[in-house]
């Protein structure tokens, strides 16, 4: 079996509080990723850092837009280089699962909207180009978001031009994918510094890509939230003259959580 069977991904994945797909990847309600993209890297590293997720981000990409977020729902795939026997089996084990075409076009067959695809081809690029357009317009038709991907890409002038789609890469190549496997779908994959899981909220931003476990997903976006409401106030206080920049830079004293707690009150 190719892709990752559910009960082995509802395994993996046991501290997930939402309801699940039915290939078992932890369903994020959508509300939560619509927050998500407001989230900086630093505010959602510091929140897995406290929880002791230490590896999950991972940078020094080729964004090709900078200027917006790149958010959804984690389809993990791994490619290895090829052998023979292993690639012989892979083929024989996807015609009996009635998957068309290539290997890679098998993973983008199960994509739903905001999911994103991350694919861990070792950083190969030159003969590692997981799509081209036509591919990767595949992709964004099924997702609507984007693709994170450890490799390259082809037919860049073409995917630049697929509107809201989002595409981290390693590098550009002419070639088309070859010699290497598809060894799983859905499976614990590491890109870079960082481990996935199948469902893990992506979240990809001019800093790199960070990839957040779903238990600690809500909590990102309320820990973000509250940020930009500190700030909001702390702004509004120093234009007022009410604080120094010195009192509001630093762990707030009782009283100025008193008076941030009334000030959040009239707001609501």
């Amino acid at each position: 079996m190719i892709a990752n069977p559910p009960e082995r991904i509802i395994d993996l994945t046991r501290l997930n509080p939402f309801e699940r797909f039915p290939d078992g990847r932890p369903r994020v309600p959508d509300d939560i990723l619509e927050r998500m993209k407001k989230v900086t890297t630093e505010e959602a590293w510091g929140v897995l850092r406290r929880n002791g997720y230490h590896f999950q981000f991972e940078g020094n990409w080729l964004n090709l837009h900078p200027e917006r977020p790149l958010v959804g729902r984690a389809v993990t795939c791994v490619f290895m280089p090829t052998r023979p026997d292993i690639q012989s089996l892979i083929e024989e084990e996807g015609k009996r699962e009635g998957r068309i075409g290539g290997q890679n076009s098998w993973v983008i067959d199960t994509l739903l909207p905001n999911d994103v695809i991350v694919v861990d081809l070792f950083g190969k690029i030159q003969d590692g180009t997981f799509a081209g357009d036509n591919l990767s317009t595949a992709i964004h038709s099924r997702s609507r978001t984007g693709m994170v991907i450890d490799g390259g890409i082809r037919d860049v002038q073409r995917i630049y031009e697929i509107e809201e789609f989002g595409v981290f890469v390693r590098g550009l190549d002419p070639s088309a994918i070859a010699n290497v496997t598809l060894m799983g779908i859905n499976v614990p994959i590491r890109i870079g510094h960082a481990t996935v899981l199948p469902g893990d909220v992506v979240l990809g931003t001019r800093e790199g890509v960070i990839f957040i476990p779903p238990h600690l997903a809500q909590n990102v976006v309320e820990r973000s939230e509250d940020i930009r409401l500190r700030d909001e106030f702390g702004h509004q206080r120093i234009r007022e003259g009410k604080y120094t920049p010195g009192e509001i830079d630093r762990a707030w004293p009782p009283e100025i959580e008193e008076d941030y707690s009334a000030w959040k009150a009239e707001k609501r």
